[in-house]
């Protein structure tokens, strides 16, 4: 059996569902914690050692993947707290090896990776061997590292940027991490510190400008000013991106500090990942997880795609008609509803240099072209069309009938400093327009069984 402390998290969750084998998700709310065939959720609290004793009773392996990082305020001395909890629960229940995610780096740390490495020392003072992984930015959508910057890459076509943008850094493949993180687990990965890396060592200015050259995105213009501190940038950060305040100044004072591997480890056999793949294979398989998981996802911001969703009532005896309206979508622009205003908006892309035609297909099915869509997710009772066709970048457009309740939902993967702008503009209109929309569907689907009547 294996246990992972720190479930509910990015890299919690990317573990779990690699490891492919029975596991106990730890977390302090189960609400929060992964679903999966061999997930087994357990609520409870690190700090209580007496609880967690009897919950890894029976484990052989446990990951520890907890951070207090977000709480804000000693997040150091919780993490300490935490670690020693864990520990002496894992020695008491017989664990045989904790797997613990720390931090990169060498000579004079920030409190942040001093503590990440802190936290490996404690738990390995408890007796139970540790394999300590270190490792630096991990790019993957979800990491908080890759989405600051994703966001300020995307936003800020022209940067003031203080010494740290000089900073060198070996960025990971999230998969490459993962893959890590499981083969910890063999016995014949001995105890102690590992260095996990990529195969480029780059600095910050230089990722950012791999991420805007991956994005089709114009070259950056960074300026790198001296005298800006960190808390000055951590301020610009919050100003700019959405990222977690407390989290954002404790990664902005690491910036000063190299991470890169000094040591490479011989007990891992991983081929790693050049970073212009890596962030490609990252961009790639969000816009694969937006179709497939369209209607899951709530109103706002997350990981730089912005979502709106609708619901609306169909009559029970309507609702064969609206699943076979799915079935005529193309060919014009009445069938999103206000035709006038997706005119309107083609027009708009005119002048950005789109040019959207519209198209229906003999049969809709998953990969067809529907107007400048392409069929991403298609069944009996659901669409999602996509298009990368729009100047203000990736966006998404979803039906499902539930019962007795039509759901739309509209997403936007805004493309550079003019996508964020288009969609706070037009988010206002968004609001009414996408209301009309999904009315429109219901009344044409009433039409639709009254023709069948």
């Amino acid at each position: 059996m294996i246990a992972v402390a720190g479930a509910s998290g990015y890299v919690g969750r990317k573990l779990i569902r690699a490891l492919g084998r029975p596991v106990l998700a730890l977390g302090r709310r189960a609400e929060a914690l992964p679903d999966g065939e061999n997930v087994r959720k357990v609520a409870v609290d690190v700090t209580d050692t007496g609880a967690l004793t009897e919950v890894l009773r029976g484990v052989e392996t446990a990951y520890y993947l907890v951070h207090g990082m977000a709480a804000g305020g000693d997040f150091a001395e919780r993490d300490r707290d935490t670690a020693a909890s864990f520990a002496a629960a894992a020695k008491a229940a017989g664990v045989g090896r904790i797997i613990y995610l720390g931090g990169l780096g060498h000579g004079k740390l920030s409190r942040h990776l001093a503590s990440r490495q802190e936290v490996g020392r404690v738990l390995a003072e408890a007796g139970v061997p540790v394999v300590e992984l270190r490792a630096a930015v991990i790019i993957g959508s979800g990491s908080i590292s890759f989405e600051m910057l994703r966001y300020l890459t995307e936003r800020l076509p022209v940067m003031i940027c203080p010494r740290w943008v000089c900073t060198k850094v070996q960025p990971i493949a999230e998969a490459d991490l993962v893959a890590h993180l499981v083969r910890a687990a063999d016995p014949e990965v001995p105890a102690g510190v590992h260095e996990v890396g990529g195969p480029d060592v780059l600095t910050y200015h230089d990722l950012m400008q791999l991420y805007a050259s991956v994005r089709g995105l114009p070259r950056r213009r960074i300026v790198q000013v001296p005298l800006l501190t960190p808390g000055l940038s951590a301020h610009w950060v919050n100003l700019v991106t959405p990222v977690d305040r407390a989290v954002s100044r404790s990664l902005i004072d690491s910036l000063t500090t190299d991470v890169v591997v000094t040591t490479p480890s011989p007990a891992f056999d991983i081929e790693p990942t050049p970073m212009t793949e890596a962030i490609k294979s990252t961009m790639d398989e969000q816009r694969d997880r937006i179709a497939a998981k369209a209607f899951g996802f709530t109103n706002g911001v997350l990981d730089g795609v912005f979502t709106l969703s609708t619901e609306v009532e169909i009559p029970r005896s309507d609702t064969p008609a609206a699943r076979l309206d799915l079935r005529r979508c193309g060919g014009s622009l009445r069938w999103y509803g206000w035709a006038w205003a997706w005119w309107l908006r083609m027009l708009l892309g005119r002048l950005f240099g789109e040019r959207l035609t519209l198209h229906r297909p003999d049969k809709v099915t998953k990969g067809a072209t529907v107007d400048w869509w392409t069929v991403a997710e298609f069944g009996d009772q659901h669409i999602v069309l996509r298009t990368e066709k729009w100047f203000c970048g990736e966006a998404w457009l979803g039906y499902r009938i539930s019962g007795t309740t039509l759901r739309q939902v509209g997403a936007l993967r805004s493309k550079g400093l003019l996508g964020w702008v288009y969609w706070r503009a037009v988010y206002p209109i968004h609001l009414v327009v996408f209301r009309v929309m999904a009315r429109k569907q219901v009344t044409r689907a009433h039409a639709l069984a009254q023709q069948g009547q």
